[in-house]
């Protein structure tokens, strides 16, 4: 039985050290965060920051010389040492296509959702693309359900081919 907490549940206290801890963590963390954006914005194109579904904050920076368009992630737990933590890279297809490459980093943690955001957002709204295309390969047959759940999600039409373990994704903005 799943239970759900009400207005008339008794509210846990937090002492004032608890509170305080609280305010410190969050003091460093924006302390970190700024420091990371100084970094990250003396190479890179920073399209902002948000939050993934493990409540971590994260840097999204962009690197695209017209060709190529990675872009890329930073957790703001730890200093930016030119590194990213997760990355989406694509090549321009044609003036209107952004075809994706590849997706690297740790799957499950949020960052694949975020990164794909500011993906359709910057190639949508700063570039005038008007798709977003990909392929699912042999290579990705082992987790193809969770790729096909991934995009699916962020609005693509996946097409699969189970017999030649292969698939291609599109989007276009609506």
């Amino acid at each position: 039985m799943l239970y759900y907490p009400t207005a008339f549940d008794p509210k846990q206290e937090k002492t004032k050290e608890d509170r305080f801890s609280e305010l410190e963590e969050l003091e460093f963390q924006v302390f970190r965060m700024q420091q990371n954006m100084k970094e990250i914005s003396k190479h890179h194109d920073v399209l902002g920051i948000d939050e993934t579904k493990e409540n971590k904050w994260v840097i999204i920076y962009v690197s695209d010389d017209g060709n190529i368009c990675k872009v890329m992630a930073h957790d703001c737990e730890k200093p930016y040492q030119g590194k990213w933590d997760f990355s989406i890279h694509a090549h321009y297809k044609n003036d209107f296509c952004v075809h994706i490459d590849d997706i690297r980093g740790k799957e499950n943690l949020g960052f694949g959702s975020v990164c794909m955001r500011f993906l359709k957002e910057y190639t949508a709204e700063r570039k005038n693309i008007r798709a977003i295309s990909g392929a699912i390969s042999k290579r990705d047959w082992g987790h193809v359900d969770r790729l096909e759940y991934f995009y699916k999600k962020h609005r693509f039409h996946v097409e699969l081919e189970p017999e030649e373990k292969k698939g291609e994704i599109i989007w276009q903005p609506m």
